[in-house]
């Protein structure tokens, strides 16, 4: 993986879907960040890959969010370096707080063709833009 900015872009990743994760869960970002004893300010910069975050707290992290630590990172394989664009792409959806809304909440519309509709709503309405 590259640097973008100044910035690895494995940390933005891991940063994005702890964004990811936490909007899915409900919390903010400062009760994250009171969780884990650390500023809501600390947190967005984890979030936007600004700051890397430590084994330890992003083991923490994964504790208070309930997962593990290994769903905070890219596949193998992207990490390498191959074609895969998914982290892009996801970073890029988890960039905004409307996209990490989006995102968490779009796998909880059960119907199928609900779900084909809704992405023919976005798909439209981003090519108006």
């Amino acid at each position: 993986m590259a640097r973008i900015s100044g910035r690895d872009e494995v940390d933005i990743y891991v940063g994005a879907r702890i964004g990811l994760r936490r909007s899915a869960l409900g919390l903010s970002q400062s009760a994250l960040a009171q969780q884990l004893g650390i500023s809501f300010q600390q947190v967005q910069k984890y979030e936007t890959g600004q700051n890397r975050i430590s084994a330890s707290r992003l083991h923490r992290a994964a504790t208070v969010l309930g997962t593990s630590v290994e769903t905070f990172f890219p596949p193998v394989e992207t990490a390498r370096g191959a074609a895969d664009d998914s982290w892009r792409q996801m970073r890029t959806i988890t960039a905004t707080a409307e996209g990490r809304t989006v995102a968490a909440e779009f796998p909880l519309i059960g119907d199928r063709d609900l779900r084909r509709a809704v992405a023919r709503i976005v798909h439209g309405l981003a090519r108006e833009a």
